[in-house]
């Protein structure tokens, strides 16, 4: 099949350094015509390469070279800005919404509240060397973090529990699924709409074992790799 082989050539291409991380592939149809194809075709190649992580789309900007995913490990507690750091990435955060609120029906669910209960809903946006990579909501619990609101919220929620309120991350619960960029998240995220996404949803809990945030991330599926090593004990 010829989108298949189309798709090989790219990959050797990535792979033999010949194309960068964050490179802009020409257009469609200068590409078609390279490859002597129809651009029908030639999106069934461009499709496979972006299932597979190696290149992004950005609406109306065209596509690009994947740069390598950022290794996100769950046992451990390095926040967004110090994780990226850690790996010589350049991390950025954007707000895009504070706010005090009803909880709405995922609020209630994940943090285990009661129907009309306040919450604060706290919208970003994180980037990796100027590209947007993942859309953050966390909820929180007002009565845990008065004022939560008046602090610069570009910077670290672990941080500012931590250094403001004495609070700290006890316990973290992870589950991971997979989704779509849809309207406003897409649109942030510089996605066409019903781009792939990695969902890593987090339920914390602080010293005492009270619930106390919740945070849904919204990854472009090739800027994040899940990895861990476990230790396992053996029976005797």
């Amino acid at each position: 099949m010829q989108y298949v082989k189309i798709k090989d050539v790219i990959v050797e291409q990535i792979d033999a350094g010949m194309l960068a991380p964050r490179q802009k592939l020409p257009s469609e149809r200068k590409l078609a015509e390279s490859f002597n194809t129809t651009r029908v075709t030639l999106r069934e190649a461009l499709s496979l390469l972006e299932a597979d992580g190696k290149i992004y789309r950005e609406d109306r900007r065209g596509w690009f070279i994947s740069p390598e995913p950022i290794r996100y490990d769950p046992t451990q507690t390095l926040n967004f800005t110090n994780m990226a750091l850690a790996q010589n990435r350049v991390p950025k955060t954007e707000l895009m919404m504070a706010k005090a609120l009803l909880a709405n029906k995922q609020a209630s669910l994940l943090l285990g509240l009661k129907p009309f209960s306040d919450v604060y809903q706290i919208d970003r946006v994180r980037y990796l060397e100027d590209r947007p990579v993942v859309y953050v909501t966390n909820y929180v619990r007002p009565e845990l973090f008065p004022n939560l609101l008046t602090f610069d919220l570009s910077q670290s929620l672990t941080d500012i529990y931590r250094d403001h309120f004495a609070v700290e991350y006890q316990t973290v619960r992870y589950r991971i699924t997979t989704s779509s960029l849809l309207g406003h998240m897409a649109q942030a995220l510089r996605a066409t709409s019903g781009t792939p996404a990695m969902v890593v949803e987090r339920i914390n809990y602080n010293q005492q074992g009270e619930l106390i945030d919740c945070g849904i991330e919204y990854w472009r599926h090739d800027a994040i790799c899940i990895e861990s090593l476990a230790k396992l004990t053996v029976a005797r």
